[in-house]
């Protein structure tokens, strides 16, 4: 079996990395974790500035779990254990808002499509929903329990959670109405993705299974065994 090319190894974080991510346009990565920081690099193959740190991002207080960029790759929004939510400006460098109203741990961070609201998951099945320009929340909802993952569809009408109870359930983004459950995974879900034409979602589980699903009917696809291991992430292509 072919086995990828290692590219670039980026200097370690001190600690363990719980989440990365790559901008929309591919050029930059962003690490987060034990350390309470967010490191943005440069990942453009070929580039002067190649594999080099853009910015340090440091004003949680503890670790951070979860990250996501805006869909114009121009903000970050961080989850950590301090219960909070930020937003940071990447052309700067700075924090722009801190979202505040959690009751203890936020474990994940998703953008809408047109990166005007924000979801935030996160201990005791809180799910939030945020006006990005004011910072002010829109909704809360009590999915159950932890929500551990989350994901808006491409069309922007839907918010999967991926949650400790075993389920995945999608809301009415507008309304916050709970639309339909997905059952079938026996461990804590820990990530959902929804696939660039929105039809589809699939979840990784500490039940050492990957699973797809039909998102309009919640219909299960696919179940691929994951050899005894656990997969924290999924992504499609």
């Amino acid at each position: 079996e072919d086995k990828p090319d290692e590219v670039l190894t980026l200097p370690s974080q001190a600690g363990t990395i719980f989440a990365v991510a790559f901008s929309p346009d591919g050029r930059r990565l962003a690490s987060g974790g034990w350390d309470q920081t967010v490191k943005v690099w440069d990942v453009v193959p070929g580039g002067d500035a190649f594999g080099k740190e853009i910015f340090m991002l440091s004003n949680h207080t503890r670790l951070i779990w979860g990250l996501a960029f805006s869909p114009d790759g121009q903000r970050l929004a961080t989850a950590s254990w301090d219960q909070t939510v930020k937003l940071w400006d990447l052309t700067r460098g700075q924090e722009i808002q801190t979202l505040r109203g959690h009751p203890a741990i936020v474990w994940s961070v998703a953008f809408s499509p047109d990166g005007r609201q924000l979801a935030s998951g996160g201990f005791g099945g809180v799910l939030k929903i945020w006006d990005t320009a004011t910072g002010k929340e829109i909704r809360s909802v009590r999915a159950s329990l932890n929500v551990l993952g989350l994901a808006f569809s491409p069309d922007g009408k839907r918010v999967a959670s991926a949650s400790e109870d075993r389920t995945v359930k999608l809301w009415d983004a507008t309304t916050s109405q709970e639309a339909l459950t997905l059952r079938g995974h026996t461990g804590f879900v820990g990530c959902v993705v929804f696939s660039p034409d929105g039809k589809r979602l699939a979840t990784t589980s500490q039940d050492e299974t990957v699973r797809v699903w039909d998102a309009a009917t919640g219909r299960k696809l696919l179940v691929i065994a994951t050899n005894g291991e656990v997969f924290y992430d999924v992504a499609f292509s």
